[in-house]
C-alpha cells in the first residue's frame, strides 16, 4: 500500500512539474496576441538605435505639414511646395555684383550671352519673405525654355525684340514679370550705375502676380518629378561606378568662361562645392551673397553641352531640345560622364549614366553649367 501511494505521489509530482514547464516556456509573443497588446522583445532598443543617422529618422519630416522639394529632395512646408517657383535673370560681370538672396536659390543656370559674359537664371522655391532679390536684366530665349522645366514666374527687365516676337515670352503660358513693362515691379538702388542697379521683392513679385491674374499654385504643366534624389541618409559618393568615376575636388569653368572664370572647391566636411569667381580689378574670389554673407555652395553640379551658334549683333541661340549631347555631374568630390534629354517646352531636362540609368543626385542646391559643345573645362 505504501508503495503504491509512493508511486501515485511521484506521478502526481512529475505530472506538476510538467505543468510548471510548459507554462514557464509560454511565448510572450503568444500571449500579446491573445491579450491584444505589443510586448517588445529584448532586442527591440537595439534594432532602434542602429538607425545610421542617430536619434534622427531622415525619411521622416521634421515636423507635420512638410514635405520633399522637388528641386532640392530638402523638407520644405506644404504651403511653400504648392506656391510656384520665380525664376530670376541676374547679370554676373563684375560691375552686377555683390548678389542679393542668390544664395537662396534652390538651382542655379549659368550660360554665355554675347561678348563672352556669362548670366545666371536662379530658380527661388521659398520667395516671398525676399526683401531684395537680383541685380536683374533682361533674358535670352534658352533661359525661357530652362525655366520652363519648373513653371515659375519668369522675373526678368526686358529681351531681345527676337525673344517677345518668336513666342518665347508671348505664349499663351508664359507668365512674366517684365521691367519693361511693369517697372514698379522694380526698384532701382543709388550704390551702382544702370543698368546694374534694378532689383525686387518677394512683394513686388506677389503683387504683380495678383495684378496679372496669374497663378500663385502650380499649374500641373510640368511633371511632378524633375530630379532623382538618393536617399537623404546614404548619400551618392558616385562609388558605384568604380573607376569611370574621376576624382574631383576642384572642378574650373574658366576656359568655358573667360570673363567671370568661376571655379568650385570642394570641402569634405560637408559634402558641398563653394563657387569663386572673377570680382573685379583682375581678382578672383569667394561668390558671396551681398545679403546673406554665405559663399554661394552646392550639393550637385552638372555641366551641359549644348550645339551653340550666333544669331546676328552678337547674340546666341542655343539648342536647348535634344537627345544627343553630353556633360558631366559632379558630386561628393567625385565626377562621371553623362548624357542629356529634353524632350518638350515644360519636360525637365534629363540626365543619364553611360548605362542609360537617370543619375541620382544629392540633396541640397545644383548649378547647371550650360557650355558649348566645343568649350572645355578642367578638374581634378
Amino acid at each position: 500500500m505504501k508503495t503504491k501511494w509512493k508511486l501515485l505521489s511521484a506521478l502526481l509530482m512529475l505530472l506538476l512539474l510538467a505543468g510548471c514547464t510548459l507554462q514557464g516556456n509560454e511565448s510572450p509573443g503568444d500571449e500579446s496576441l491573445i491579450s491584444g497588446e505589443k510586448i517588445p522583445s529584448e532586442n527591440t532598443e537595439s534594432v532602434q538605435g542602429s538607425d545610421p543617422a542617430g536619434s534622427v529618422d531622415l525619411d521622416l519630416p521634421p515636423r507635420d505639414g512638410m514635405v520633399r522639394s522637388i528641386l532640392t529632395n530638402e523638407w520644405i512646408d506644404e504651403e511653400v511646395a504648392k506656391v510656384r517657383p520665380i525664376a530670376v535673370t541676374i547679370p554676373n560681370e563684375s560691375r552686377a555684383q555683390p548678389h542679393y538672396n542668390l544664395s537662396e536659390a534652390s538651382v542655379i543656370y549659368e550660360a554665355r550671352v554675347e561678348g563672352s559674359m556669362t548670366r545666371l537664371m536662379a530658380i527661388f522655391e521659398d520667395w516671398q519673405e525676399l526683401e531684395k532679390i537680383g541685380n536683374i536684366r533682361s533674358i535670352r530665349p534658352y533661359f525661357a525654355y530652362w525655366a520652363f522645366e519648373w513653371d515659375p514666374i519668369i522675373v526678368h527687365w526686358g529681351a531681345p525684340y527676337f525673344t517677345y516676337t518668336d513666342s518665347v515670352l508671348n505664349a499663351e503660358t508664359t507668365e512674366n514679370v517684365d521691367g519693361t513693362y511693369e517697372e514698379s515691379s522694380f526698384y532701382r538702388t543709388t550704390d551702382r550705375e544702370k543698368p546694374h542697379n534694378a532689383f525686387t521683392s518677394g512683394a513686388k513679385i506677389l503683387a504683380s502676380i495678383q495684378k496679372n491674374h496669374y497663378s500663385l499654385t502650380n499649374r500641373g504643366l510640368t511633371p511632378e518629378k524633375h530630379f532623382t534624389f538618393a536617399p537623404a541618409d546614404a548619400p551618392n559618393d558616385l562609388s558605384q561606378y568604380g573607376d569611370d568615376a574621376v576624382s574631383a575636388t576642384y572642378v574650373d569653368m574658366t576656359a568655358a568662361y573667360p570673363l567671370t572664370r568661376c571655379y568650385f572647391t570642394y570641402n569634405e566636411e560637408d559634402g558641398l562645392y563653394y563657387r569663386s569667381q572673377y570680382l573685379s580689378g583682375g581678382v578672383d574670389g569667394p561668390h558671396v551673397d551681398g545679403a546673406t554673407g554665405k559663399q554661394l555652395s552646392f550639393s550637385n553640379l552638372l555641366v551641359q553641352h549644348v550645339k551653340q551658334e550666333e544669331i546676328g549683333n552678337g547674340y546666341l541661340a542655343m539648342q536647348c531640345h535634344d537627345t544627343t549631347r553630353d556633360g558631366w555631374f559632379f558630386t561628393r568630390g567625385k565626377g562621371i560622364h553623362v548624357t542629356w534629354s529634353k524632350t518638350g517646352d515644360y519636360e525637365p531636362t534629363q540626365f543619364f549614366d553611360d548605362d542609360g540609368n537617370q543619375i541620382e543626385m544629392n540633396t541640397g542646391k545644383t548649378m547647371i553649367l550650360i557650355i558649348r559643345d566645343t568649350d572645355s573645362f578642367s578638374y581634378r
